[in-house]
Parts: C-alpha cells; structure tokens; sequence
C-alpha cells in the first residue's frame, strides 16, 4: 500500500475541491495514483448525480454580464439544493468562470455552454464534479444571451434575479440602460411591446376579459369590447415600453427613451429569477 502523504491529500484537495478525507480515501483506493484519484472523486461526483437525481435543486446563483463591447449579454443559472451552498463564496465564484466562458466564447445555447473547456475539462464535467464536493443535486439548467448594438446587465441584490436589455444604438447616458434593465428586473414584462406579445397570451387574455365581463352580468353582445379593454390595460402594464416607469410613473418607457435619444428603444430583454 502507497504512503499517503499529507501534502499529497492537500495537492489532490486543491486540484479537485474535494474535502480532506475524501482526497485521502481516494488516494488510498488508488495505491497513491494522482490521476486515478481524480477519476475516482469524479465518479463519486456521478454516483451522487445519480442518488440525487430526484432532487429539487431550487436554490442556486443567477447571474449576467456582458462583453468588453457591451454588444453580447449573457445570464446563466446555477442550482443547488440550500441556500447555504448558494451563497457560498466558491460556488458564486463558479457560477462566474462559467458566465465568462460563455461569453469569452460567444455561446448561444446551454449545450454549448456545457460543453466548452475550463481549466482542462469541460463545464459540464466540472459542473458534476460538484456533485461529489459539495454533497448536493448541482446542475447549469438555464443560459440566455442577446445581442445588440448596447447590451445592459442588471443583477439584484442577493444572485437569485437578473436581467439582460438590448438598445438599438449606443447609449450616452449609462443610466439609461441600468434603469430599463431595473425596470425588467421589478416589473417583469412579457414583451418589449404589444405586438412582440405571442397570440397565445393575447387570446388567453380576451377569454380572461369576456369570462369576466360575463360573471358581472355583462351582456353577451358586450364582451368582446370590455375583452378588448382589459387587453389595451393587459399590454399597458406587461409591455415594457406602454410601462410607466417606476422612477417617474408621470412617463413609460418609451417616452423615458425618447427623452435621451428620438430613436433609441429595446431590440429584446430576457429575466431570470429564482422562485424561492
């Protein structure tokens, strides 16, 4: 049997993450092998996977960014199962490195995301690694980007909110930009106008309109007009240039913007937040 050394444990707990004991016991099963150690706390990392794969992991780091040119925003999503390991310094720190390389690379969807390299492995392998180190359901469940001539990132407080917006042209005032992406983050629009708005919502919400207008006694030859009332208030409040604007509700969005530049509007937005 190989002589485990100590500084070998604290070498192999550097390269992996992994806790002290558990470096040890992999080394030992290894007859002191390095590289066999890794696979076996990467195996372990798949074995918890799998025990946990029924796992809620509801808890976890939301985070965005945008390029050195401010023309590609991305937000990506990491999961835990406590709140505990979300705010840990070296998951948060993770979560970053895994943002960056999706932006470094220019990434356009998850798989992508998962499949490109850090540090000599792929985000995905890391990503079930974690499994085995931290001891919880850890998973890269959602990415989204934009591009734009101006993309803004907006990060609540706390990681569990964010939000990128896209501009059709280059912003002079930079808060501009932190405002409208605030005011996705606090608002959450479903569109950036109504005719962005599917027809699936709009239908939804006629049928919400007429069935309420009927329960009031309304007569039947009237609800459709009443629905089509209900549906100018529906996009009033979800559409986010018809919003009024929570820093001066005397305005919306769109006159907000017009009042730095008679062109600027919002190409597209994407949220993301944490239901917990």
């Amino acid at each position: 049997m190989a002589n485990i050394k100590a500084a070998d444990v604290a070498k192999l707990r550097k390269a992996t993450g992994a806790g002290m004991m558990d470096c040890k016991n992999a080394l030992v099963e290894s007859d002191g092998d390095f590289d066999k150690a890794i696979d076996i706390i990467r195996k372990k990392g798949q074995l918890i996977a799998n025990k946990r794969a029924d796992r809620e992991a509801s808890e976890g780091v939301v985070l965005a960014k945008v390029n050195a040119e401010q023309t590609i925003g991305a937000i990506v999503v990491l999961n835990c199962e406590t709140d505990f390991v979300a705010k840990n310094a070296d998951f948060i720190s993770l979560t970053q490195k895994i943002l960056d390389a999706a932006i470094e690379n220019n990434a356009n969807n998850l798989d992508e995301v998962k499949n490109l390299t850090l540090d000599g492995r792929t985000i995905g392998e890391q990503v079930l690694e974690q499994n085995g180190i931290i001891g919880e359901k850890i998973e890269l469940s959602h990415f989204d980007k934009i591009e734009a001539p101006q993309v803004v990132a907006y990060i609540h407080p706390g990681n569990k909110l964010a939000t990128i917006v896209g501009f059709n042209e280059k912003l002079n005032d930079t808060e501009v930009g932190k405002y409208v992406a605030m005011q996705v983050a606090s608002m959450a629009p479903v569109a950036v106008d109504k005719d962005n708005v599917p027809q699936s919502v709009i239908d939804h919400e006629l049928e919400i309109g007429k069935d309420q207008a009927r329960q009031a006694g309304k007569p039947e030859a009237m609800l459709e007009k009443i629905a089509m009332g209900k549906l100018g208030k529906f996009f009033k409040e979800n559409t986010l240039l018809n919003q009024a604007f929570v820093k001066d509700n005397k305005k919306n969005i769109r006159e907000y913007l017009k009042e730095h530049s008679d062109n600027l509007t919002v190409t597209g937005f994407k949220r993301f937040t944490l239901n917990v």
